[in-house]
């Protein structure tokens, strides 16, 4: 059965090595023949959530920004992927950003499942991607039925286009694939 998947690459650099395991993750997804929405936060204005909690009362944010846009696109997700540059050991910022700006979902009906994390640093260590894997996990520890799938970490990667050639590309084509 298709699965609609929304792959969200937050890293604010164009052809950045994130934005590259993310289109490979859209590209095994749409040959499984899954409906697939990629979403670069290149250029997209995102402002801070400023813990109103006005979502919470009226469904919606109050701040009219392209945060407003991405929501109802993950809510009604089975699959939702997040890309990210890991920068000093975490998440980029406008990857927290946009996921407290998804407050609004949390008291609504979600149709998403499974939660895939795809991140890249210039440091190689098997840990640098740990706070940013805890950091998702607690956003997905609120909604309930909701588990990360699969994460994919690729270091020692640095300027824009390191990541070409990597296994890594390969990893992330067959993890989308077995959506």
């Amino acid at each position: 059965m298709s699965k609609k998947v929304v792959v969200i690459s937050t890293s604010l650099r164009r052809n950045s090595n994130s934005a590259e395991l993310a289109k490979k993750f859209a590209e095994g997804a749409r040959d499984a023949g899954n409906d697939v929405e990629e979403i670069s936060l290149v250029g997209k204005k995102i402002a801070f959530c400023t813990g109103c909690l006005a979502c919470q009362k009226i469904g919606h944010c109050v701040i009219n920004d392209d945060a407003v846009a991405i929501e109802p696109v993950v809510l009604n997700a089975d699959v939702v992927v997040f890309a990210t540059p890991i920068y000093y050991y975490e998440m980029s910022g406008q990857m927290k950003t946009l996921i407290d700006r998804l407050n609004p979902m949390f008291p609504k009906k979600y149709r998403f499942r499974e939660v895939y994390l795809l991140t890249t640093a210039a440091d190689a260590g098997d840990y640098t991607p740990e706070r940013a894997t805890a950091g998702l996990q607690g956003w997905i520890d609120c909604f309930d039925g909701v588990e990360m799938k699969g994460t994919i970490f690729a270091g020692g990667v640095d300027g824009a286009g390191a990541i070409k050639g990597s296994k890594k590309l390969d990893e992330a084509y067959e993890m989308g694939k077995s959506v």
